[in-house]
């Protein structure tokens, strides 16, 4: 809309700018020009614009037309380089979905007729209701919490459901992590009479944490729930104020490499008859194996689950708008790994499975191109 009431001045200054040239209205320029803030000083030999131009008209002539048309040229390419705007919701600064969320909006602005805006959130929750609210067009969002906003449970049961949204594509595994520095905690039933971190109240690592926790016959009143963040979960294991912590993120994880590196950490496998309760109860959740490596001293690949970073756009997004997003991203995706690690897990696999939500129409014809066939409908 912007561009259209830019650009009626424009049309119109075009119009007579012909119809006055047509015409051979010279006097049209030169008033131009000497309107213009283009003149030279008196004095010396040297008078104003208004006298040269009497007497060299000729010349007056020429300067008129070439600035005429420099600015003509001018408010055209000004037109032409509007864009649209969109909000990106993403997560805290210090997090991955903040700077991956930059590349992303980096790529998305530069290769579509949009301009994305990447801003920092609380994360998963916010993100959804702003894009519900219509702050946000696009936000980061955890697979697991996208599913409870679809539903009006758990995080959203207070909120309501809600279904402004729809997926454009799953990026990259978001780890549950379990991991302690007690050498006797082998397993999640050792958790039982521990204080154990679970995440914020309410949050993504939260609910992950329920669903490990009750997979393995434990409840809250069994244990001794810590609700910390990730940074504050190492600094309390460092000072033996907490027994073992849970982590939702991407692998490595800063907080558990440095407390690795520093101290020493034992990672928990979450896998046999409670992983496979969780992936029959959960359909948001896939099996998951952190390498051999992945932090100092862990000499054993880990089993555990995961859940899936996944990007959301708002329902109301037209189709043309959401299909050039998903190739900005997918069509980029080695050029994108080149400045962000997580980048090596674009795919259009990783993209379209495990996926619950409907997709956005726009991201559907993407993948349909490309042989894949998502549901769009949340049939």
């Amino acid at each position: 809309m912007g561009c259209y009431l830019f650009c009626y001045p424009c049309f119109s200054f075009i119009v007579t700018f012909f119809v006055r040239l047509f015409n051979k209205d010279y006097h049209f320029f030169e008033k131009i020009c000497y309107n213009s803030k283009y003149y030279v000083p008196e004095g010396d030999g040297f008078m104003r614009n208004k006298e040269l131009f009497r007497g060299r008209r000729k010349a007056g002539r020429i300067v008129g037309l070439v600035l005429t048309l420099a600015l003509a040229v001018s408010l055209l390419s000004g037109c032409g380089q509007s864009k649209e705007r969109l909000t990106f919701g993403t997560g805290g600064t210090a997090g991955t979905y903040y700077s991956y969320g930059g590349v992303l909006a980096q790529y998305i602005t530069n290769n579509t007729n949009v301009k994305v805006t990447a801003v920092s959130t609380g994360g998963s929750k916010a993100n959804l209701q702003s894009v519900q609210d219509g702050d946000f067009q696009l936000g980061f969002v955890q697979s697991d919490v996208m599913a409870y906003a679809w539903d009006g449970v758990r995080a959203f049961e207070q909120d309501g459901a809600t279904h402004d949204f729809r997926t454009l594509g799953g990026l990259y595994a978001e780890t549950v992590q379990l991991f302690t520095m007690d050498p006797d905690i082998k397993t999640v039933e050792d958790l039982k009479g521990k204080s154990v971190s679970i995440g914020a109240a309410n949050s993504g690592v939260y609910f992950n944490a329920l669903d490990v926790l009750n997979a393995g016959g434990i409840t809250l009143d069994d244990i001794h729930p810590q609700y910390l963040s990730f940074e504050d979960s190492k600094e309390s294991l460092k000072d033996g104020k907490i027994d073992a912590a849970f982590i939702v993120a991407g692998a490595p994880t800063t907080a558990i490499t440095e407390l690795a590196t520093t101290n020493g950490v034992y990672m928990i496998n979450i896998d046999g008859a409670i992983r496979d309760s969780i992936l029959s109860d959960c359909p948001y959740y896939t099996s998951y194996q952190i390498p051999a490596g992945t932090y100092p001293g862990q000499d054993e690949p880990v089993e555990t689950i995961t859940v899936k970073a996944t990007i959301v756009v708002s329902e109301s997004l037209d189709e043309d708008t959401v299909y050039d997003m998903t190739a900005a991203i997918f069509d980029h995706a080695d050029e994108i790994s080149a400045e962000n690690a997580k980048g090596a897990e674009l795919s259009l696999e990783n993209a379209t499975s495990g996926m619950t939500i409907p997709f956005h129409k726009g991201a559907a014809r993407y993948y349909a191109e490309h042989g894949i066939t998502v549901d769009t409908k949340g049939e």
